[in-house]
């Protein structure tokens, strides 16, 4: 099944040259996508079949549909970069193809050979390749994601078909005005996610629910909420939508603790990323518990000396400053640490093409 053939059809309108040079001069993060899209269907007597790449537009869908009803989807991202002798290549798509299987398996819908999910990537990218851009910084955002289109209202099961597909937009500099560290919310009044929920599923429900938190952080004068768990409301979890790490010590003796994937927590590509590339760089790197009270004496002791968020869209978005309902304080200068910004330095530049790749996590796209 892995070996489909795609169905070319190009876009008879696509964006001029003029157009989408003034496109990727400044391309934000979201806003412009490519002239084309895939598509794949599944239905459960067929399996996957119907692959095409199409011109980019509305897709068309029963009212009945059962992803508007009861939320049957996910979601991957991942970026495709213009190295520095002019190629293309995809960062670790295999790992977000395995995760998407993941995510599928949890939320009942069918999984995705691998292949067939870098294959789609690469027709999508190489077809649109004029769009990847060219200022160092800069990348392809890829967004594969699978919807229920069986047309029917009840709960009983899951949907018989399927609709995958992926779309494109060329991003920015996360970072265009410089690194700024965040200030961050302790959410004590909302949960991202319970055991045996969807939290280490890469679905949209988990966002939705997301939102109020993430106001309420808002309005306390922070730029993210902090996700804690759901039981005690103490052990820190999450950041936004990004892994986190805490570095404690500093120098030789620098060390980094991230919360352990419990199921509650998203498995980060990034995240994953800098577990292994930390300890290659002499920081030791490990998973498991912190809680509030803990991450609040280990700043004020000195003892823990960074923390950063990880993840696709920012790499590494450093910490500054926490603020709760009950407490508040800073980490370290309040500023980017030295052991965060050398990995993210590290994973970039390995990304961009200006360090060797010892992983194998850049995939070229011919």
């Amino acid at each position: 099944m892995s070996t489909l053939d795609f169905e070319i059809i190009r876009n008879e309108n696509s964006v001029s040259a003029e157009d989408r040079a003034g496109i990727l001069a400044d391309p934000g993060w979201g806003q412009y996508f490519t002239d084309h899209m895939i598509t794949i269907r599944y239905h459960k007597d067929k399996g996957w079949h119907d692959a095409k790449l199409e011109p980019y537009g509305p897709i068309t869908l029963d009212p009945a549909a059962q992803v508007l009803h009861y939320a049957q989807e996910l979601f991957e991202g991942l970026k495709a970069y213009r190295q520095v002798d002019g190629s293309i290549v995809m960062f670790r798509p295999y790992a977000n193809a395995a995760r998407m299987n993941a995510s599928a398996q949890r939320m009942a819908m069918p999984e995705i050979p691998e292949e067939l999910f870098v294959k789609a990537l690469e027709v999508l990218v190489s077809t649109d390749r004029d769009w990847v851009p060219t200022t160092e910084g800069h990348s392809l955002y890829l967004r594969p994601f699978m919807i229920a289109t069986t047309r029917q209202l009840g709960v009983n099961q899951p949907a018989d078909e399927y609709l995958f597909t992926i779309i494109a937009s060329p991003c920015g500099n996360y970072y265009a005005r410089g690194i700024k560290p965040v200030t961050v919310w302790l959410s004590q009044d909302f949960t991202r996610a319970a055991p045996g929920g969807t939290g280490a599923a890469k679905t949209g429900g988990n966002y939705a629910a997301s939102f109020a938190g993430q106001a309420q952080a808002v309005a306390n004068g922070c730029d993210q909420v902090v996700w804690l768990d759901a039981v005690e409301h103490r052990w820190v979890e999450e950041v936004g939508s990004m892994n986190l790490m805490f570095v404690y010590g500093s120098g030789s003796q620098a060390r980094i603790l991230t919360p352990a994937l419990t199921g509650t927590l998203l498995p980060g590509i990034t995240r994953d990323s800098m577990l292994t590339l930390a300890p290659d760089l002499g920081i030791q790197a490990e998973e498991g518990k912190i809680n509030i009270d803990e991450w609040q004496h280990g700043c004020e002791s000195g003892e823990l000396t960074e923390v950063f968020g990880c993840g696709t869209a920012a790499i590494i978005s450093p910490v500054g400053a926490v603020k709760g309902t009950d407490r508040a304080w800073t980490i370290g200068d309040g500023e980017p640490g030295p052991v965060s910004m050398r990995l993210r330095e590290e994973l970039i530049g390995i990304q961009f093409g200006h360090r060797p790749d010892p992983y194998g996590w850049v995939h070229k796209v011919s």
